[in-house]
């Protein structure tokens, strides 16, 4: 028996190649990040030991600010809550990410591996934010929402983790289970501006 696992996006669905090829103007662009590694990791922020321990692991220090994030070429950790944080690995090296985050972090601390559970969608162009302002009440102005600040916030019924990447760009961390609704809701969403797809 073959031990190769078909690992699919919960979007593969809607076959974002096709939707692609397809060229016509449009003022919200979509990808998804699909198949990424994401890692939940639960600790102390006081401690120097759990600091110390992840600064050595991904080479970045932790953000310990409220909403905000840090990245480099291996990874990208955002804030959650005082004792909580997301870290976005290359997908394939999430399982080597967790075993040196283990490796180097001593005291109490969790790690865990939910990348199975949760995709990414990318949403920008010219016309981006007023589609995400029919989406969630938060203000999206720059000197509120500057880039790398991170999010969770009620989104059209739903929730979701948002990051701003750029003046017209924000990142979408949606559960699994939500991503054909949010799929659905960001077309029905941008259809006034037009939507290209993006790969």
């Amino acid at each position: 028996m073959s031990n190769i696992v078909n690992v699919q996006s919960p979007l593969y669905h809607a076959d974002f190649e096709s939707l692609a090829s397809v060229t016509h103007e449009g003022g919200v662009f979509l990808r998804e990040a699909k198949l990424l590694g994401h890692l939940n990791l639960r600790g102390n922020s006081d401690s120097p030991e759990f600091k110390n321990g992840v600064e050595k692991a991904l080479g970045l220090t932790l953000p310990l600010t409220p909403c905000t994030s840090l990245q480099n070429d291996n990874a990208t950790i955002m804030w959650l809550s005082p004792d909580e944080w997301l870290i976005i690995v290359e997908g394939g090296k999430e399982e080597a990410t967790e075993a040196i985050l283990r490796e180097s972090i001593t005291g109490h601390f969790a790690v865990s591996d939910i990348s199975g559970g949760q995709t990414i969608l990318e949403i920008s162009g010219p016309d981006c934010i007023k589609v995400l302002q029919k989406s969630t009440g938060y203000d999206f102005h720059l000197k509120q929402f500057p880039v790398g600040k991170v999010i969770g916030t009620a989104f059209a019924k739903s929730s979701t983790h948002i990051r701003r990447t750029g003046n017209d760009s924000f990142q979408l961390i949606v559960r699994r289970s939500f991503a054909d609704y949010f799929w659905l809701w960001l077309q029905q969403s941008s259809k006034e501006y037009g939507l290209r797809v993006t790969l």
